[in-house]
């Protein structure tokens, strides 16, 4: 299986961005695949929405397979294996989560045909490339489709397994893949397949003053480390967001916390024999810098302890950037700890 150790994605590029030939063109090339390498990164994770591959029809994109074929080449130059995450598919897109008019896909059979046909597509146009990993989807959240989840997961990995049967195949629970959903996974079908979680705790810090959430306006700036009480009393305003927190019995908010939501899916993992992965975690550039460091220096501690592979969100831009010039005073030393086996 190929390693995954210390990598980052390429969020922005080919997912969660205005789909223009221009866009495409201009956002990343391989000069920043080249740069990744030099800062010590070993593979990248690559988000695609399925208007990148198809029409709203279902009709194939020449031009989206051979982008992402060019993607790859870029990779195989630069010795990088890369993830391909299908991050927003026809019938769902994790940013409308619980809007059952809009994500469809676990109820309606024709969208789960479409993914279903999408992934074979995939799988025989890139399962030639022995450094490459299929990601079926980012982040399920309904806690209603855990089941549904799982059987539309058996039947695509029946579907690749048809055309490839060593490329790596990932997947995660629901909950935006927390780690705490991994026991909800059924267990995996074959040895090359991986469980992956996101890891973006405590939500508080690690998203305070995101824009797209109102409430963290109310929450206002959040430390970390601090007191478990200062969280508490931040986290029940996320509502279920924060209950992590919220029923945690530590008395402060520290790396004993972060090994405590780790060691859940660690757990889990071990008990079916699948390796995990962590495909997002990251900090905002709202965060205070110093603290933001100290939070990579710990989560990095706890992925080494438990010998998981990750990948940063993200590469450029959004919002958690390590280009961002909020990251300034720390990007140096944020690197080395990113990178750091």
């Amino acid at each position: 299986m190929i390693q995954l150790k210390r990598g980052i994605n390429l969020g922005g590029f080919l997912s969660q961005c205005v789909h223009t030939v221009a866009h495409y063109d201009s956002f990343i090339s391989e000069t920043d695949i080249k740069k990744i390498k030099e800062y010590g990164f070993d593979h990248v994770r690559l988000p695609i929405d399925y208007m990148v591959f198809e029409t709203e029809e279902g009709e194939r994109k020449e031009e989206g397979f051979k982008r992402v074929h060019d993607i790859i080449g870029w990779c195989k130059n630069n010795d990088m294996p890369i993830i391909l995450d299908l991050h927003k598919a026809y019938g769902y897109d994790f940013n409308d989560a619980d809007n059952d008019s809009k994500n469809n896909l676990f109820s309606d059979a024709g969208a789960q045909d479409r993914f279903l046909k999408l992934w074979e597509r995939i799988a025989k146009e890139y399962s030639k490339y022995d450094f490459v990993a299929f990601e079926l989807l980012n982040e399920v959240v309904e806690d209603k489709n855990a089941s549904a989840w799982n059987s539309l997961i058996s039947r695509a990995v029946e579907v690749i397994r048809n055309i490839t049967k060593d490329t790596p195949i990932i997947y995660g629970g629901i909950k935006y893949n927390s780690a705490d959903t991994i026991e909800l996974l059924d267990p995996p079908h074959d040895e090359n397949i991986i469980f992956t979680f996101h890891f973006y705790e405590p939500l508080v810090f690690t998203h305070q003053w995101a824009y797209w959430m109102p409430q963290m306006k109310e929450i206002g700036a959040v430390n970390y480390p601090d007191s478990m009480e200062v969280y508490r009393e931040k986290s029940k305003i996320l509502g279920l967001q924060g209950n992590t927190v919220l029923s945690s019995s530590l008395k402060e908010m520290n790396i004993d916390y972060l090994r405590e939501m780790v060691k859940k899916a660690v757990t889990d993992a071990a008990k079916v024999n699948a390796p995990l992965y962590v495909g997002e975690f990251g900090v905002i550039d709202q965060a205070p810098p110093a603290d933001t460091l100290r939070w990579f220096e710990d989560t990095m501690q706890v992925f080494r302890e438990n010998n998981i592979g990750c990948a940063l969100w993200s590469y450029k831009d959004m919002d958690f950037g390590i280009n961002e010039e909020h990251y300034a005073p720390i990007q140096k030393d944020m690197i080395k700890v990113l990178t750091e086996i």
